[in-house]
């Protein structure tokens, strides 16, 4: 998919509320594994809101080889919300096969409007059901969950948010059973995508295999064993140093043959990517050996033997990027990664399985 554009061709700037302003000018670590400690996360003010979307049946779209529109319809409510408040300065994740952000309470229409867009555009143009929800922080907490947030500098141009707390996990579960649905509104325009693309074609592994993986913390369990343990999985995948980071540094193909970068821009780019997070959990895509898989999976099934974690895991042989770049912000540029084999959708349907199997897809 190229990108969209639609609506308003310039954002519109916007007064920011004291909240925002505050989330905004919250310290960004440039070490990744700052953002395993949990004192690093502040906790979102009860009025926010959160906003969750996901593909309905990923699986079978990936299983028909869509993975680029997955990727896409996962990506598009980040760059509508965006486009839309005339700031990407709030907090947002992408998943794959869906996102989660937070807008404070002022952004109710603007989050609305967007989400009801998104699910017209994939409906529409991508073919694909794009379920989604709108939930107060005030409301999460009150189940006894939290959404603490912190800031990950990737490089000097790509700041992500973290998440932690058990709040998203806990938001999408209860969107998943229907409760929390945005409706779909009489009369939806299309969403402004301007600055999403997906240029370039997979990136194979240069290591062995690509690795999609998923680790949380039981409900209850202590965030500083979980945080030891994500170290120690790290350390295993060389994570902590990027050597484990799936974008090659030298190559690039874009997708029409026609766009070539000179070496600069594309290390700019490549190391810009969110291969790594923290979304009430590890997420990671990551460029591994088989030998480095077969141990982290050996650590993680002994710790869930333990009833310490759940987590899922996904090979395959190629990883797929999905860009943003905010208007008129060209060195402001974000990529989210994901696995092109299923990814995290994939790694998702195997957590909670007390046994699954390797499964490679190549």
């Amino acid at each position: 998919m190229q990108s969209v554009q639609s609506g308003a061709s310039a954002t519109k700037a916007r007064k920011r509320s004291a909240g925002n302003d505050q989330q905004n000018t919250a310290r960004a670590h440039s070490e990744f594994l700052r953002v395993l400690d949990p004192s690093a996360y502040a906790a979102l003010p009860d009025d926010w809101l959160i906003g969750i979307t996901d593909v309905v049946d990923s699986t079978s779209a990936i299983k028909s080889g869509r993975y680029q529109d997955v990727n896409y319809a996962g990506a598009s409510v980040i760059a509508a919300v965006g486009n839309a408040w005339g700031s990407f300065d709030f907090p947002f994740v992408f998943r794959g096969d869906g996102a989660a952000f937070a807008l404070p309470p002022d952004g109710i229409m603007t989050a609305t409007s967007a989400l009801r867009q998104v699910v017209a555009f994939a409906s529409a143009n991508l073919n694909l059901a794009l379920r989604a929800g709108l939930v107060r922080v005030g409301e999460i907490r009150a189940n006894g969950r939290d959404v603490r947030i912190a800031h990950y500098a990737a490089s000097e141009n790509a700041t992500y948010a973290m998440f932690a707390g058990g709040g998203l996990k806990w938001a999408e579960r209860q969107i998943k059973n229907g409760r929390y649905l945005v409706k779909p509104g009489s009369y939806t325009t299309r969403p402004d995508l301007t600055g999403l693309t997906c240029d370039w074609e997979p990136f194979p592994s240069q290591r062995g295999e690509i690795l999609s993986l998923l680790v949380e913390p039981v409900e209850d369990g202590s965030p500083e064993a979980f945080a030891s343990l994500a170290k120690c999985v790290l350390s295993v995948l060389d994570a902590g140093t990027r050597q484990a980071e799936p974008l090659s540094r030298d190559t690039a193909i874009s997708r029409d043959g026609a766009r070539s970068v000179d070496l600069e821009t594309w290390l700019a780019v490549a190391s810009s990517s969110d291969f790594r997070k923290y979304d009430d959990g590890l997420r990671l895509t990551l460029d591994c050996t088989s030998k480095q898989i077969e141990a982290v999976e050996a650590i993680l099934v002994a710790a869930r033997a333990k009833g310490e974690v759940n987590f899922g895991l996904h090979r395959q042989s190629h990883a797929l990027m999905t860009c943003f770049v905010p208007s008129g912000k060209p060195d402001s540029h974000l990529h989210f990664l994901d696995g092109m084999g299923g990814g995290y959708a994939k790694a998702a349907e195997m957590m909670g399985a007390s046994d699954f199997p390797m499964v490679s897809s190549r």
